[in-house]
This record gives C-alpha cells, structure tokens and sequence, in this order.
C-alpha cells in the first residue's frame, strides 16, 4: 500500500471542533429551532436539545475549528523525522487563514497530499465549509470543485483501511491498537473536548491532544508502506 507514495509530500491533519456558544442557552430562538431540528435523530423521551447541545461542534453550521494540528515528514542526513505544529485559537478566522496561507503556499502542486483519518467525512469538508462561512477562499488542494477523482489529492487513512469494505467505522485509537502505536487518547477523547475548552479553559490540553492524533496518523502511514515506526526522539512538535 502506498507504494509510490513519496511521505514528503504528503502534510497529516487533524482538527478539533467545539460548539460555537458554551451553552443552549446563548443561541437566540432562531438557532435554538435550528438546533432542535438537526437534531432531532438523537431527542428521546427526557431527552431536550439543550441536553445534547455538546454534540454541536460536530456539525459545521453548528460549530467552529479551535485547533488545526500538521506535520510532515523531512529527511536529515539519511534518517526520517516528523514536524508537526498546530495552529489554535478562539479566533477561528484567523486559525483558519494561516492554515489556508501554509496549504496554498507549500501544498498546492500535483504532488501535494493532505492525508487525515476519516478526513473525507469530516476534517476536509468542516474546514472548507468554515472558511466560506468566514468569507475566506477554500485552499485549492481542498476545493474539489469540478476536479476529476484522480485530480482530487486526498488521502484517508480510513478510507484506505476500509479497502472497500464500506460497512463499518474504525476509529483511530482502534488501528493504533492494532498496529502497536501508542494510544492518542491517553488524555482525553474527541467527546471531551468541548468541555474542556468551554468549561475547563485549556486550549492547550487540548492542542496536546490533536498534536498527538496527527503523529498517530502518521504512523499508521508507515506502517501502512511497510516500514518501521519513529521514535520519540525523531518527532519534532512546535507551538
């Protein structure tokens, strides 16, 4: 698998997404009728839409990115190494903008790659869609817009996994067990985050996290071309 996959050219992601208000109550009625109707799947007996609004950052009209963590892979005298930085914040625009500088500026070839995991059900389209809800362009490598499927340069690692096979959802931290990578989710998990930015204020637990799922998938990459792991000590993380 992967092959003919040069890893330089490819830039891993991850995103972390909350609601875009602390709470139910802070959407005007407008929003609240909004919510309730996209919701409505999940509304039991004693069961209200402010009782799941934590489910909010999931959907991108209902949401916003707080965090966008990358990295790449770069060779030094022979030997593999992986940079990853993120770039967080409560400013999504702004998050959002430098994001889009970085993929227009260093990924916008016909041998670039993007690659997340379950990337093209969520990460790729949750950002396009914010940065036009922000008045920001779509980065050319994430507008597929009018693009052939094999102009289309981006990779899912569970896609990939899935080997056609399209009956089933496999999470990261379970094909990380499987390929004996360290667990991303020794910290918290994705149904945590919006607490522990709305209520607990630590952005950066929270950059720490995302950090470590774009490394994971990154191994898995490796694992996925045959090869060996990184150690700690060959991956770099930058604020």
């Amino acid at each position: 698998m992967l092959d003919s996959t040069d890893l330089k050219n490819i830039l891993v992601l991850d995103i972390e997404t909350v609601p875009q208000y602390s709470s139910y109550d802070q959407l005007d009625e407008t929003w609240q009728k909004l919510w309730s109707k996209k919701i409505n799947s999940y509304i039991r007996e004693g069961v209200t839409a402010a009782d799941v609004y934590d489910r909010a950052g999931i959907y991108s009209e209902f949401g916003k990115i707080i965090c966008i963590s990358a990295g790449f892979f770069f060779e030094d005298k022979g030997t593999l190494y992986f940079r990853v930085k993120s770039f967080a914040g409560d400013d999504e625009k702004e998050i959002l903008k430098d994001f889009s500088d970085l993929l227009d500026s260093r990924y916008n070839s016909n041998e670039s790659l993007l690659c997340a995991h379950n990337g093209k059900e969520f990460d790729y389209p949750y950002i396009a869609r914010r940065c036009l809800i922000n008045g920001l362009k779509i980065p050319a490598i994430l507008d597929n817009s009018g693009k052939k499927p094999w102009e289309i340069r981006l990779l899912d690692t569970m896609d990939m996994w899935k080997f056609g096979d399209y009956k089933s959802y496999t999470s990261l931290n379970l094909l990380a067990a499987v390929f004996g990578i360290p667990s991303p989710k020794d910290d918290i998990d994705g149904s945590q985050v919006w607490s522990v930015y709305w209520k607990d204020k630590d952005l950066e637990r929270i950059r720490t996290y995302c950090q470590k799922d774009v490394v994971t998938v990154a191994q898995l990459l490796l694992k996925f071309k045959g090869m060996q792991l990184l150690g700690q000590e060959n991956i770099i993380t930058a604020n």
